[in-house]
Parts: C-alpha cells; sequence; structure tokens
C-alpha cells in the first residue's frame, strides 16, 4: 500500500542520515561541506545521464526475461514504470521487495507470480556475475583484491554448475516439502525453480550477464565523473580504480543484506578509495564525498523514482477502477 511504501522509503532515509552522520562523525564537517560545494556541478547531467543508461539496458534484459518466459507483452508505456516501480524496494535486504515488479506484471497480464518472480532472481544473478566480470577489468590495473573477486568466481560457478546439474530443482523442492505448512506452496516453488533454471540456460545466462556488463559499465563511468568531479585528473588509471571500487562494493553490499547494502557498501567506498587512490586530493572528507555523491546518484535517485512509478501505477489503476465502477448512459436516457 502506500503507507508501506511511505513507512518503508521513511526508514531508508533515516538509515541514509544514521550513514551521513556517522561519516561527518568520521571525517571533518567543515571540509565535506567544502568538497561538496567545490564539486563541478555540470557533472551532475552526464552522471544521471549514465544511470538512466543502466536502468535503460537493464530494463531491456527485465523484456528478454519476459519474453522467454512466454509473459503476455506488455506495451512499453506500461513495462517502463512496471519495471521502474521495482526501484522502490531497494532498500530492503538483498533488495527481495523487488518482486513487487512481478505483482504488477500479474495485474497487467495475469501472468503467475512465481514464474515472473524468477525473471526478478535471474536479474540479481546476472547483475552479480557483471559485477564480477567489471571488478576483474578494474584488477588490470592494481593486484588489490584479487583473491577476493577470485573465491567469488570460484563460488559463482560452483553454484551455477551445481544448480544446472540434473535433479538439483527436483532435490530443492524435496527440501522445501520437508518445511512445516509447505505443502501447499511445492506447486509454486516448481513452477519458479522451473522458470529460473530456463532464465539460467547457457545463452540466456550470457545475454543477461552481458547486458548487465553494458548497463553497469554506465554507473561505473558515472563513478569515475564523480572522483572526477571532486577535482581527481582524468586518467585511465582513475577510471579502472572507479570501476573495479563501484563493482566490489555493490557485490559486498548485496552479500550483507542490508537494506540497499548501507553502510557495507559506503564504507567500502571510501574505504577503498583511500586504501587505492594515492593523490594529495583524495582526502577522507573527498573520498566520503565521493560515496555520498554516487549513491545518491545510485541508490536514493533508482528509490525516489522507483515510488513516483509505482504510485503512478497504483494511481492509474484506481482510476480505472472507478471509470468501470462508473454507470454508462444509454440512448433512452436511462443508466445501465
Amino acid at each position: 500500500s502506500s503507507r508501506q511504501l511511505i513507512r518503508g522509503l521513511a526508514i531508508g532515509i533515516l538509515l541514509a542520515l544514521l550513514v551521513f552522520t556517522l561519516f561527518t562523525i568520521v571525517g571533518d564537517a567543515r571540509e565535506l561541506g567544502k568538497a561538496l560545494s567545490d564539486f563541478n556541478w555540470i557533472l551532475a547531467i552526464p552522471i544521471f545521464g549514465l544511470t538512466i543508461w543502466n536502468y535503460w539496458w537493464r530494463f531491456l534484459k527485465w523484456e528478454l526475461y519476459l519474453e522467454s518466459l512466454d509473459v503476455p507483452h506488455i506495451p512499453r508505456k506500461t513495462g517502463i514504470p512496471i519495471f521502474l516501480s521495482g526501484f522502490s524496494m531497494s532498500v530492503t535486504p538483498g533488495k527481495v521487495g523487488e518482486i513487487i515488479k512481478a505483482f504488477e506484471v500479474r495485474s497487467a497480464t495475469g501472468a503467475p507470480v512465481e514464474r515472473v518472480s524468477s525473471a526478478v532472481v535471474a536479474e540479481r544473478v546476472t547483475d552479480a556475475l557483471a559485477m564480477l566480470l567489471l571488478a576483474v577489468l578494474g584488477l588490470t590495473q592494481f593486484s588489490y583484491g584479487r583473491v577476493f573477486v577470485g573465491v567469488l568466481i570460484i563460488a559463482a560457478a560452483v553454484g551455477l554448475f551445481l544448480f544446472r546439474r540434473p535433479g538439483a530443482v527436483d532435490f530443492i523442492v524435496r527440501q522445501l516439502s520437508r518445511l512445516p505448512f509447505a505443502e501447499r506452496f511445492i506447486h509454486l516453488a516448481e513452477s519458479f525453480f522451473s522458470s529460473l533454471t530456463h532464465l539460467l540456460s547457457p545463452r540466456l545466462l550470457a545475454l543477461g550477464t552481458g547486458l548487465g556488463v553494458i548497463s553497469w559499465t554506465g554507473e561505473c563511468v558515472a563513478f569515475f565523473l564523480v572522483l572526477v568531479g571532486l577535482g581527481l585528473e582524468a586518467t585511465w588509471s582513475l577510471l579502472l580504480i572507479a570501476i573495479f571500487v563501484l563493482a566490489v562494493s555493490s557485490l559486498a553490499g548485496g552479500i550483507s543484506m542490508l537494506p540497499g547494502g548501507l553502510g557495507v557498501a559506503d564504507a567500502s567506498v571510501a574505504g577503498m578509495l583511500l586504501l587505492l587512490i594515492d593523490d594529495p586530493k583524495m582526502t577522507e572528507s573527498t573520498a566520503i564525498a565521493a560515496t555520498l555523491l554516487i549513491r545518491f546518484a545510485t541508490l536514493w535517485f533508482a528509490v525516489l523514482l522507483g515510488a513516483a512509478m509505482l504510485l503512478y501505477l497504483r494511481r492509474r489503476r484506481t482510476s480505472a477502477g472507478q471509470l468501470l465502477s462508473q454507470p454508462v448512459s444509454i440512448s433512452n436516457g436511462e443508466q445501465a
């Protein structure tokens, strides 16, 4: 409901204020304010443009998944708001709240939620794989983090291999069936895992990961522009560091399962900037300013945009219901 949405956003904002307060305590408030005031704000235009670039390519991946699941076609004037509405739940643990998109698709097409929700999970899997590949690209600049990224790549490969093994889905469903009160949901689990197995087939996995690399590269470049806007020299080395830092911090935030990765992703960005960038301009205040700017341009911009789209869909649906419930006038002046 709208109240629940507002409550969730309020909690997210409170957590963001807590992170901001902690950053201000750790750093120098005056220096942080100076770093933000000295930022080249004209770069906000391409930064938000690259963020929208990310959303567009992720939407194309979402469309690919829905088509692969044989979900009835949704016109883009409706499909785009449905996709963006999921961002309103980006501050839920592990972004699990983005499953709200599946309910919106059901309202538009009647497609079962358990089948469409597999597309949400496939999005998360391919996004994570794309971030791993981008992190590896960043590793060409330096050796820090190779063990961390290597372990994640091996874990992802093993997980996908085991999931794709014959009988893996049946095994998972059998284990779920042993849970109390799970009997009535077994057929839903079977449909969900069957759809997810299809979406993680080699062809769709490669396509989804490729689209993920294209989309998330946009936000990595946006982070690079944030650093440039704070006074750092625009170099190839800085771009690779920006890609590595944003990719690894996003993975760390996702693994933490905290709402929006708050705290973990933020600390990872600031900490790695101080560790990896050997430049007198990269002070604690600059690192904190860079973190706050990129998190607003990505996480909080997405939450606000998603909330607006979700409210738009709900109001349009309410208006349509009211029109259908109104009496219809006929030629003799009576009402039907």
